[in-house]
């Protein structure tokens, strides 16, 4: 492909940055762009400012190379990646303020010709806000070429992998892309057919939006069924664990793990732009996302119930904080959500958290006297009471007497199945 050779990222984060690097490992000069000066200063350094294995490697050839650089402001480029962060509001509606935001960076730059890639989760019809949005900074543009305006090429591609194995699956999942025109389409599917080895799936972009909502969503479903078999479970005094492990023998049954919720910026909220899309029509999309968001509660009556039978001044230990195994991502995180409250319901009782994938306890938690960040043994041995809230490897490599004579509340099945 020899249109595009400069790609601008918007947003170096957990999807963004992976993106330039395999990108520029691919040939492209890629200029990645973020509003954060530390990210910017990392990335130039070859450094990166984030848990994801082998990225580094990939970041600092690059830098070396002379393929990938950082900056804070959105220069010229072929190509527009945007990767910024799409939250949802109080009323659960998506947040596009950081997609427009990224619109006026870009806008003043567009010559026509260019093609502009949404990766963002987001709900549908962004893509097209992102287009319309600028048309109305750059009204010399279209879509189309209609009127003898030049035209400007937008396309969904939203990504699809798992935090700890970006780097391999950005390479071997199958992409799906969507255009608002075919034109836009078929340019985007060139551009990551340069490193995608996965098929590349060609839509239109409200479908493709929808696309990523939809397999979100349907592992939530799952994961709620499984949280609220835990929650039942515990009511009938059956081990939630064992009665998985046996259900699933059947040929066509196969149920998730419970956990202590759902956490990260995909299945936490990208069910609700599809229930903010159609509120009537998502019952069962709705239930689920109320299921997974009480299981934090219901943790921490658990929490309760069982200091309750040790003696004043015990100590607990919070074993991990990120929203899944062996990541530093707390973006979302039910464990954070639990730490808090326990924090803030038991302001007498010292809480030690061990997050061995971060430096400092997030703001929710920081500058509280009952709550300090200390290594994975030293909580354990400090604590009467043991809440395990993410399997890190670590933890699941704690030997059984360390917990022994501790009162525990294993929310993964690692000590308890």
């Amino acid at each position: 492909m020899t249109k595009i050779q400069t790609i601008a990222v918007i947003g170096l984060g957990y999807i963004g940055l992976p993106t330039a690097a395999i990108l520029a490992a691919n040939g492209f000069d890629v200029i990645g762009v973020d509003v954060n000066q530390r990210t910017v200063d990392a990335v130039n350094n070859g450094r990166v400012p984030f848990v994801e294995p082998d990225l580094e490697i990939h970041v600092a050839g690059a830098v070396s190379h002379g393929r990938l650089k950082a900056t804070t402001e959105t220069p010229a480029a072929d190509a527009y990646i945007v990767a910024v962060p799409t939250p949802f509001r109080s009323d659960k509606s998506a947040d596009l303020s950081y997609i427009e935001a990224a619109a006026r960076g870009i806008a003043p730059l567009l010559q026509g010709g260019e093609l502009i890639i949404l990766e963002s989760t987001s709900p549908p019809g962004a893509t097209r806000h992102l287009a319309e949005y600028i048309i109305s900074l750059r009204p010399d543009l279209s879509l189309d070429g209609a009127n003898g305006r030049a035209a400007i090429l937008l396309a969904h591609c939203p990504e699809r992998v798992l935090p700890g194995k970006v780097m391999i699956e950005l390479v071997t999942n199958d992409r799906i892309v969507g255009g608002i025109t075919s034109e836009a389409a078929e340019l985007a599917r060139e551009l990551y057919s340069v490193f995608c080895q996965g098929e590349i799936l060609v839509t239109d972009d409200v479908t493709a939006e929808m696309a990523k909502l939809v397999e979100n969503a349907y592992r939530d479903v799952n994961i709620a069924f499984a949280n609220e078999l835990s929650v039942i479970s515990a009511k009938l005094d059956i081990n939630v664990w064992e009665l998985i492990r046996l259900a699933n023998h059947h040929p066509r049954v196969n149920i998730l793990q419970p956990g202590p919720g759902v956490g990260g910026h995909c299945i936490a909220v990208d069910p609700w732009f599809i229930v903010a899309a159609a509120p009537e029509e998502s019952r069962l999309i709705r239930t689920a996302r109320t299921v997974n968001d009480h299981k934090p509660r219901w943790v921490l009556h658990q929490v309760h119930d069982a200091f309750a039978k040790l003696p004043v001044n015990s100590e607990i230990a919070v074993l991990g904080l990120a929203f899944k195994a062996n990541i530093d991502d707390l973006r979302e995180s039910p464990a954070v959500e639990i730490a808090q409250a326990m924090a803030e319901s038991m302001p007498a009782t010292q809480i030690n958290v061990a997050e061995a994938h971060i430096d400092e306890l997030p703001q929710r938690l920081r500058g509280r006297d009952n709550v300090r960040l200390v290594t994975l043994e030293e909580a354990v041995s400090r604590s009467a009471l043991v809440v395990l809230l993410v399997d890190h490897d670590a933890v699941r490599a704690l030997p059984a007497e360390a917990l022994a004579g501790k009162l525990l509340v294993d929310t993964r099945g690692v000590f308890s199945s």
